[in-house]
């Protein structure tokens, strides 16, 4: 995807943030015919790269393809986590529910339904898309907390969902990591979502997205499952017609719950 990715170039890019000498971005997609006085769905995509490396750019594919589907594809920006810097992974979250709740803020003059934003993000992402449902008590200190930063759906790709020593991340958050491991956090009233998940997943394990379908189900969730045999960790982005699958079943997901027309 990256060779796609580097030939992409976003609409518009907005500043949703200024945290330091940090400039954090919204990179945005219009769909064919769009007008400002739009009330269009918004896909709302997170890089991942381990809250570390990567940028807004892996994720242009994801936002561009669905912009081409008629909704505002967004990739943004988020302060990647860097101890020398004083950068943590609870940054990382802050920056991205601080985001979602830009844009719903703004939405009139985005041409976005706020009732119709899906969130999704792949691996690190995966774990920050959660994250806008999940850790109610990160945020930032200016944000206005009567907006909620919940979308109408996630899609989670290959996600880091489990940060104990069997999944992903422990080392990097630190002592507080179960504080941001999903499936430690499961609760009532989660979006619909749908996780895609390859089960030769070593980097993040299939066993931990299993576990939060299993979580999450319990407590009444809707959350669907789609496991790739054998699939390794990133598995569709290697290949350009596995990622069409993906996104065609994403696109079906999303119009079942009525969020993308």
């Amino acid at each position: 995807m990256d060779p796609i990715a580097a030939k992409m170039e976003p609409d518009r890019k907005i500043l949703y943030r200024t945290v330091g000498d940090a400039k954090l971005r919204l990179h945005i997609f219009l769909p064919p015919g769009f007008k400002a006085s739009d009330k269009r769905s918004c896909l709302f995509a997170i890089h991942g790269g381990g809250w570390t490396g990567m940028n807004s750019r892996y994720f242009y594919p994801f936002a561009h393809h669905f912009a081409q589907k008629g909704m505002v594809g967004i990739s943004i920006d988020y302060r990647l986590a860097n101890k020398q810097r004083g950068v943590s992974v609870f940054d990382c979250v802050k920056d991205v529910r601080s985001a979602l709740r830009y844009v719903k803020t703004h939405a009139a003059e985005l041409g976005i339904d706020p009732d119709k934003i899906a969130v999704c993000g792949g691996s690190a992402g995966g774990h920050l898309a959660s994250a806008t449902s999940l850790f109610d008590k990160v945020n930032h200190p200016g944000d206005d907390l009567k907006i909620s930063p919940k979308a109408a759906a996630m899609i989670l790709y290959y996600p880091v969902i489990d940060t104990s020593e069997r999944g992903y991340g422990q080392r990097k958050i630190g002592a507080r990591w179960k504080e941001l491991s999903p499936v430690d956090n499961v609760k009532k009233g989660l979006p619909p979502t749908l996780i895609f998940h390859g089960t030769g997943d070593v980097v993040t394990p299939f066993e931990g997205a299993a576990l939060f379908v299993k979580r999450s189900r319990a407590l009444g969730n809707e959350v669907r499952m789609i496991a790739h045999e054998g699939g390794v960790h990133g598995y569709f982005i290697f290949d350009l017609k596995l990622f069409e699958n993906a996104m065609r079943q994403t696109e079906a997901f999303l119009r079942e719950q009525g969020v993308m027309e």
